[in-house]
């Protein structure tokens, strides 16, 4: 029997050798060429608030953690006017975005012992695992310590509802250190740092195979 040659392999796309190298490259080498994303989201009603900062602050060290260029922001203040209308254009692109997002940091303060109705109108607009893949890390701003549990008991369940993974503790802060966040920042990410790494970039089995061995060794598998 005469075996196949490797261009002849290539050329048919309805054949083995192509489903092989197809599924590499969807998987290797597009991933070698696009980072990780990191979003800053504000479920306070208030535009330009602290909460949206504290988002921010820490979301921009999430960033520099997990080799992120750039943090993006979400305000859902500036979209409160239309989240709950019949049409929401603009609610929808910043749920895409969430959505295609690497990281995300998603704050809130207190509202009567849980998140705010904004943020749970937000997240209502996705369907059934609507965030799965995206790592998030719940941000609860309080004005006293007792409410510190809110991101755990309340925020948690939602996001992994919506197929979010939560590998961290939430962030909580209290107003009265908002005012000098980084400290509290640095210290929540030497605890949490690690997890949070690992959610992001797990360990890839296949990482000792360089791009030519790989593909070689499918070429040889496909023509067998």
């Amino acid at each position: 029997m005469t075996r196949p040659h490797a261009t002849d392999l290539v050329t048919r796309e309805d054949g083995p050798a192509a489903s092989v190298i197809d599924d590499y490259c969807e998987v290797h080498m597009t991933h070698q060429n696009t980072g990780p994303t990191v979003l800053a989201v504000s479920g306070n009603p208030r535009p330009g608030s602290r909460t949206l900062t504290a988002a921010e602050t820490l979301a921009r060290r999430v960033a520099a953690l997990v080799g992120a260029p750039d943090v993006e922001t979400i305000d859902l203040a500036s979209l409160a006017g239309e989240i709950l209308g019949p049409e929401h254009a603009a609610a929808d692109a910043a749920r895409e975005r969430l959505a295609s997002a690497t990281v995300a940091v998603v704050a809130t303060p207190v509202y009567k012992a849980s998140y705010t109705g904004l943020l749970k109108a937000f997240l209502d607009l996705y369907g059934p695992d609507g965030l799965a893949g995206v790592v998030v890390v719940p941000l609860v701003v309080s004005g006293n310590p007792a409410h510190a549990l809110v991101g755990e008991v309340h925020l948690r369940p939602v996001l992994v509802e919506l197929g979010a993974v939560v590998p961290t503790r939430s962030f909580a802060v209290t107003e009265d250190r908002l005012a000098d966040l980084g400290p509290v920042a640095d210290a929540w990410l030497a605890r949490e740092g690690d997890a949070l790494r690992r959610a992001v970039t797990p360990p890839d089995p296949g990482a000792g195979a360089t791009p030519d061995r790989a593909v070689a060794d499918a070429f040889a598998g496909a023509a067998r």
